[in-house]
């Protein structure tokens, strides 16, 4: 028979969980049982491995100190490697004693959060203990204290070799029937796997750095479309136009599916495009893109598109007739 013991307090001298997880390892010691113990706090970058250690385990002693508020940051990093990362159905068959003493108010609530995290992750908590202290010595040298520990510890030894049942808990059906989070369905082999990459500070800033390239690397492509995009029907009215000397006038093309407007300015010579908010020209233009990219092939001009309703306008309708004539696009 093998129990793993997961602490999660900080070390501390004082600290009253390590007299109890003491008197355990005394007690299991004295039954024959190995034990192997893990201080979260020494491998706090290889939490997320923790987990795997659950294989050749029969159950698990969970410990931890209440020292102002909870059951602390290295036993909620474990619980969820133990979500992410750890095989559910070895956690299935887990049993999971809880230890939780305080120095402060909170054990009770502290003892519950174990209890139900590990119901929430389908595995089945023995009768724990959970106190609070005020005085470690007063508390090593009490006989009744001691009693207490050893009684809990013969309780799960027994739990584990009788295989004892327990009351079905609400927590397992709301993990199979409401709980509903986006998970990846990975093998065993496959969560031991990811852990270790998580775990290995190199292989993530490794990632991290590859996530910044390719982010850097779509958003250059992405300001390249928008360039391009900010390009559209520009160059062939640049290709197309023909001067007319003392004319000045301005089109606003409204193009269905531009959040901007084409402004095409005729200066005498000069011919200056470009997309604006501007929404005031001598010629206002609705147009659709299929209907630009016909005129500006040479199937349509504008003219005949307005003529049948495929392009509508307003403004000063002899600039609107010169269109064909600045931009000749069907020659």
């Amino acid at each position: 028979m093998k129990v793993n013991i997961y602490y999660g307090g900080r070390g501390l001298l004082d600290d009253p969980t390590l007299y109890v997880l003491k008197k355990a390892e005394e007690v299991l010691d004295e039954l024959q049982v190995r034990i192997e113990r893990y201080n979260l706090y020494e491998q706090k970058n290889s939490i997320t491995t923790l987990p795997q250690t659950f294989k050749d385990a029969d159950a698990i002693i969970l410990a931890s100190t209440v020292e102002w508020y909870g059951i602390g940051g290295y036993m909620h990093q474990f619980l969820d490697a133990c979500w992410l990362y750890g095989d559910k159905k070895k956690i299935s068959s887990l049993r999971m004693q809880p230890i939780v003493m305080s120095t402060t108010y909170g054990e009770k609530e502290g003892f519950l959060t174990l209890i139900n995290a590990w119901e929430m992750l389908g595995g089945e908590p023995c009768d724990g203990l959970c106190g609070y202290v005020d005085n470690l010595m007063e508390f090593e040298m009490n006989p009744d204290f001691n009693r207490l520990i050893e009684k809990r510890i013969e309780n799960l030894y027994r739990t584990i070799s009788q295989k004892i049942k327990r009351f079905p808990s609400s927590n397992h059906a709301v993990m199979q029937n409401v709980l509903r989070t986006n998970r990846i369905d990975l093998t065993p082999q496959e969560s031991e796997q990811l852990s270790k990459y998580v775990s290995d500070d190199v292989y993530v800033q490794k990632q991290k750095e590859d996530i910044e390239e390719l982010t850097a690397m779509f958003k250059g492509l992405l300001s390249e479309s928008q360039a391009d995009s900010n390009r559209e029907y520009i160059g062939a009215f640049e290709k197309k136009f023909i001067s007319s000397p003392g004319l000045q006038c301005k089109y606003i093309f409204m193009i269905e599916g531009k959040p901007q407007a084409l402004v095409i300015a005729v200066q005498g010579e000069d011919l200056n495009c470009y997309y604006s908010e501007e929404k005031q020209g001598d010629v206002v233009i609705k147009i659709q893109p299929e209907m630009m990219e016909n005129i500006q092939g040479g199937h349509m001009t504008f003219q005949r598109a307005f003529m049948t309703g495929a392009m509508s306008a307003k403004g000063e309708f002899k600039l609107l007739r010169m269109l064909d004539n600045l931009f000749p696009f069907s020659i």
